[in-house]
């Protein structure tokens, strides 16, 4: 888990955090006008994020900024409308936090849409309703909203949107999602959430308190086994959107796919057991995984 941003700059810290994430952001190779433009939709990315997990600076700096009164600071819910409030300003206004204000240039530049962003704040409300999820299919619906505007963000800034790049964009992006949440089995339990579907533990045997244990039993292994190889069909079906593309964006979403597969492979080599902490590959594997997938051996 990335730390909180400090009080005094909540922006330049939220922004900070891109160094922390499992995939790059805007890496250096990319033109300037696109990591700029990635940066920003990665700053409202975090907030978002930050909000719906309680993790922002501490003091209620962004808290004033959204203009919510300082009883409410800590209401995850009312951040999240004065946020969607902020958001609609970005399209027809002055938005009032920073980070939005860094947003408003590339809304505009690259003619990007409310949708994906407003899916992003929905999917940190339901963060704050919804806890637990009866079937696959259940969770597919979560990611729709949590990670697979992020794959068209990306698209649209980089002006390679299409309807089967879409698709191919959304496998991945819930592919990563999922294998995020595989990693973050224990963390994600310690906020009172659990991403794995209520209908597979059943088939598994696996209790929630089993989710608790140091380390995993046989069942649980079973079960992050099972939902780690539907990461990796959706990894499959999604990595053809490499091949669409020319140029650094090609490297940019390697990096997307060798990512997920490379935590895959982490996660398969501690033998599924997701619990004493998250698995994490190597840069050497990481490494390895780009250059299968850009050569389409992936």
């Amino acid at each position: 888990m990335t730390p909180a941003p400090t009080a005094r700059d909540p922006e330049r810290a939220t922004l900070d955090k891109a160094a922390g994430e499992n995939f790059p952001v805007a890496p250096f190779f990319l033109p300037r006008a696109w990591r700029t433009d990635l940066m920003a939709v990665y700053g409202f990315a975090r907030l978002v994020d930050d909000i719906g997990d309680g993790d922002l600076a501490p003091g209620g700096a962004d808290a004033r900024l959204l203009g919510v009164p300082a009883d409410r600071a800590e209401d995850r819910l009312a951040l999240l409308d004065a946020l969607e409030a902020d958001l609609r300003r970005v399209f027809d206004g002055t938005p009032r936090h920073p980070l939005l204000r860094r947003l408003q240039p590339t809304v505009r530049r690259r003619s990007l849409t409310p949708g994906p962003f407003l899916g992003l704040i929905a999917a940190n409300r339901q963060d704050q309703l919804v806890t637990r999820y009866e079937t696959y299919d259940d969770l597919l619906a979560y990611c729709e909203l949590s990670a697979n505007p992020v794959g068209r963000l990306v698209l649209a800034v980089t002006g390679t949107s299409t309807p089967e790049r879409i698709r191919r964009s959304d496998a991945i992006c819930t592919a990563l999602q999922i294998v995020e949440h595989l990693q973050d089995v224990k963390e994600d339990l310690g906020r009172d959430r659990i991403y794995l579907p209520a209908a597979d533990m059943k088939r598994f045997h696996v209790q929630e308190a089993d989710l608790a244990a140091p380390t995993a039993n046989a069942s649980v292994r079973a079960l992050i086994a099972h939902e780690a190889e539907r990461a990796h069909a959706l990894l499959d079906e999604g990595a053809p959107l490499v091949g669409s593309v020319h140029g650094r964006l090609k490297l940019l979403l390697a990096g997307f796919v060798a990512g997920g597969r490379a935590a895959l492979r982490a996660i398969a080599a501690a033998d599924y057991d997701v619990l004493p902490g998250p698995p994490r590959p190597g840069k050497v594997q990481l490494l390895r995984e780009a250059g299968l997938t850009l050569r389409g051996e992936g």
